[in-house]
C-alpha cells in the first residue's frame, strides 16, 4: 500500500470517526420526545365502569341534538363566533413562526452595491513636497457583492426549535378546538336555559290567572258570609307575590337572548326557539374508557402540546453549551472605475469559525434552568387538565343521574299538590274548618314544585351537554 493510499485511508477513517463522534454527542445533547401518558393513577372518573370504547364524543352535534332550531344556531355560531375567528388568527401566527423555524436551517444570502468616495489628508500621508500636488488623495471605489452565512446544526438546536414551533402550532389548533367545544356547549346550555325560562314564564302567568280567579272567589265567599276580609287581602297579596316573579323571569329571558346573540356574533336581539316540552334528550350516553380523554379532549391535547414545546425548548437550551460552527462567504466585483468594473475585479473570501462559550455571564445556565422549570410547569398543567377532565365527566354523569331521579319524584309531588289545592279550595267553600291560609300554603307549594320541575328537566338536558363537552365531543 503506497504512502498516498495510506494517507487517504487515514483521512477517511478520521473523518468517519469525527462524524460518528459528532452524532454520538448530538444524541447525548438533545433527547427524543416521549408522550407523558396518563400521568395519574387509577380511574379518571366514576360512575362509568366500562371497557366499551364507544363514546358520544364521536357523535356530530346534529346527532346529539334533535332540535333543528338548535342545530341551526350552533351552525351559525361556528361560522360567526368572534372567539373562533380570533383563534384562527392565532393559528396563522403559529404557522408563520413554524415556517420561520424551518427556514433557520438554511443559509442566509444578501446582496449589496456600494460606491465609496474618500479623501485623505496630504499631511497625514507624509509626502515629499514635490509629490504633494500630484499624489491622488481622492479616490472612488465601486463594489457589488453577495454574502452568505450558515450555521451548522451540529447539536440539533434548529431541529429542536422547529419541533418546538410545531408543537406550538398544534397547541394553537387544540386551543381552537377548545373554543369550538366550549361554543357548542354554551349555545346549547343557553338555548335550553331560554326554553326553561319560557316554561317558567308560562307556568307563572297561568298561576297569576288562577290567583285572580281566587281573589274573585274569595270576595264572593265573603259576600255570602263564608269568608272574611282577611282572606280577601291574603288572596290579593298571594296574586301580587306571583306577579312579581314575572319581571325577573322576563329579565332572565332578555339577558339569555343577549348572551346567545353574542355567541352567534349578532347584535342583541330575539332568538327564535322551540319549547321545553318538545325536547327529546339523547338516551344512549356512552362514555368510552378514560384513556380516550387524551385523544378526544382538546384541552388535554393543548396541555400535552405545551409540554412538548417546553421539552424541545430544553433541548435548544442545552445546545448553547457546545461549540457552534459558522461558515461565512462573500464574493463579487470591486473596481475604482465604472467603465472597467468587470475587468480583473473579482474578489471573494470564505471564513469558517468554531465558537465555544466559556463565560457569558451565566446566560446559558439561566436559559437551561428556566426551560427546565417551564417544562415541569407544563407537565403539572397537563396532569391538572387530565384530572379536571375526569372531574367534569363524573360531575356531568352524576348531574344527569340525579336529574332523572328527581323528575320521577317531582311528578308525584306535583300531582299530590294539585290534589291538595283542589281539596283545600273545596273545603273552603263548604266547611268552616278550613281557612284561606291552608289554600295559600298549598298553592305556594304547588307553584314552587312546578318551577322546580322545570329546573329538573333543564338539569337533565344541560347534563347531557356538559357530558358531551367533558368527553371532548363537538370538534371531530
Amino acid at each position: 500500500m503506497t504512502t498516498t493510499t495510506l494517507h487517504k485511508y487515514s483521512l477517511n477513517k478520521g473523518l468517519t470517526l469525527f462524524v460518528l463522534a459528532t452524532l454520538f454527542f448530538c444524541s447525548c445533547v438533545t433527547k427524543k420526545y416521549q408522550q407523558p401518558g396518563m400521568a395519574v393513577h387509577g380511574e379518571l372518573y366514576r360512575f362509568a365502569s366500562t371497557t366499551d370504547s364507544t363514546t358520544i364524543a364521536a357523535l356530530p352535534y346534529k346527532s346529539l341534538f334533535a332540535d333543528t332550531i338548535l342545530q341551526g344556531l350552533i351552525a351559525e355560531g361556528l361560522k360567526e363566533n368572534l372567539d373562533l375567528k380570533v383563534a384562527m388568527q392565532r393559528m396563522t401566527e403559529a404557522r408563520e413562526n413554524l415556517q420561520q423555524s424551518k427556514a433557520a436551517l438554511l443559509p442566509d444570502l444578501s446582496a449589496g452595491i456600494t460606491a465609496t468616495r474618500s479623501k485623505l489628508s496630504a499631511a497625514s500621508q507624509n509626502l515629499p513636497p514635490e509629490l504633494a500636488n500630484s499624489y491622488p488623495l481622492t479616490t472612488t471605489s465601486y463594489q457589488a457583492n453577495l454574502s452568505t452565512s450558515w450555521e451548522a446544526d451540529i447539536w440539533g438546536k434548529f431541529r429542536s426549535s422547529k419541533r418546538s414551533y410545531l408543537a406550538s402550532f398544534l397547541q394553537s389548533d387544540a386551543a381552537r378546538r377548545v373554543i369550538l367545544t366550549q361554543l357548542i356547549s354554551d349555545i346549547a346550555r343557553n338555548y335550553y336555559k331560554l326554553l326553561g325560562y319560557d316554561e317558567q314564564l308560562r307556568i307563572t302567568e297561568q298561576t297569576v290567572k288562577n290567583r285572580r280567579e281566587d281573589v274573585s272567589t274569595i270576595k264572593a265567599l265573603k259576600e255570602s258570609g263564608l269568608s272574611n276580609g282577611a282572606a280577601v287581602v291574603q288572596s290579593e297579596a298571594n296574586r301580587a307575590s306571583v306577579e312579581l316573579l314575572i319581571p325577573d323571569i322576563k329579565r332572565n329571558i332578555r339577558e339569555t337572548e343577549n348572551t346567545l346573540s353574542l355567541l352567534l356574533g349578532r347584535i342583541p336581539g330575539e332568538i327564535r326557539r322551540g319549547s321545553l316540552t318538545e325536547q327529546q334528550p339523547y338516551q344512549n350516553l356512552q362514555t368510552g374508557v378514560p384513556s380516550q380523554l387524551m385523544r378526544n379532549r382538546p384541552d388535554v391535547q393543548q396541555a400535552e402540546f405545551a409540554f412538548r414545546a417546553a421539552f424541545e425548548s430544553v433541548n435548544v437550551a442545552k445546545t448553547y453549551f457546545y461549540p457552534q460552527l459558522t461558515i461565512t462567504a462573500q464574493g463579487g466585483f470591486s473596481n475604482l472605475t465604472i467603465k472597467n468594473f468587470f475587468d480583473n475585479s473579482i474578489f471573494y473570501n470564505i471564513v469558517g469559525g468554531l465558537t465555544q462559550p466559556i463565560f457569558n455571564k451565566r446566560q446559558n445556565k439561566t436559559r437551561l434552568h428556566v426551560a427546565q422549570a417551564q417544562q415541569q410547569e407544563a407537565f403539572y398543567a397537563y396532569q391538572k387538565a387530565l384530572l379536571n377532565a375526569g372531574s367534569e365527566v363524573s360531575n356531568s354523569l352524576y348531574s344527569y343521574q340525579t336529574a332523572i331521579e328527581k323528575q320521577t319524584t317531582r311528578k308525584d309531588q306535583i300531582a299530590s299538590l294539585e290534589k291538595a289545592v283542589d281539596f283545600t279550595k273545596e273545603l273552603l267553600r263548604y266547611s268552616s274548618a278550613t281557612n284561606y291560609t291552608d289554600v295559600l300554603t298549598s298553592e305556594q307549594s304547588l307553584l314552587s314544585a312546578q318551577l322546580d320541575g322545570v329546573n329538573d328537566r333543564l338539569q337533565q338536558l344541560q347534563a347531557i351537554v356538559d357530558l358531551y363537552k367533558a368527553l371532548g365531543g363537538g370538534w371531530q
